[in-house]
């Protein structure tokens, strides 16, 4: 499967995906997002974006801070990727896909509190997710296995201020 998703060769998915991939390099992409919450969206859009931001950290602490470290996995062979990008694969582990995990993190802690905001944000972390395998950066697993750190922690981001009052209470 990841040979097939990176020989994908069309002029959409060329004129596509880089920019995305460039966008989502060190959450950018996140970051303006949440910016244009906070800015735009009055009080619902400040407190998505802090849901947002929280839930990134958090997926990026537990896949790149925690997950890697645990799981040392190659990533792709460059025979499997038929396009120059192979040569610029970070050297980290493959597993989990962090990019997915903060895509992922931020998209799912956002929606509860911003219905749209979460279903805007859903597009670019879908094609982050694509991007990745196409580039050669990760395999499909990795990318689900990011999809599932983001799930948590966005579902952790969103349950801690029910605890922190319970445990106040």
């Amino acid at each position: 499967m990841t040979k097939r998703i990176a020989s994908w060769d069309s002029p959409c998915v060329r004129d596509l995906l880089p920019p995305v991939e460039a966008a989502a390099e060190h959450t950018k992409l996140w970051w303006a997002a949440a910016a244009a919450m906070a800015v735009g969206g009055g009080w619902r859009g400040r407190k998505a974006a802090t849901a947002g931001v929280a839930g990134t950290a958090l997926a990026e602490l537990l896949s790149n801070g925690v997950a890697k470290q645990l799981v040392k996995r190659r990533r792709p062979p460059k025979e499997w990727i038929p396009h120059e990008d192979v040569e610029e694969r970070p050297e980290s582990s493959s597993f989990p896909s962090g990019h997915t995990a903060a895509a992922v993190a931020f998209t799912v802690a956002v929606t509860p509190t911003w219905p749209w905001a979460g279903a805007a944000c859903a597009v670019p972390t879908v094609l982050v997710a694509i991007e990745r395998v196409h580039d050669g950066a990760h395999y499909p697993s990795d990318v689900a296995a990011g999809a599932v750190i983001g799930l948590v922690a966005a579902a952790l981001v969103r349950a801690t201020p029910r605890l922190l009052l319970r445990r106040l209470s």
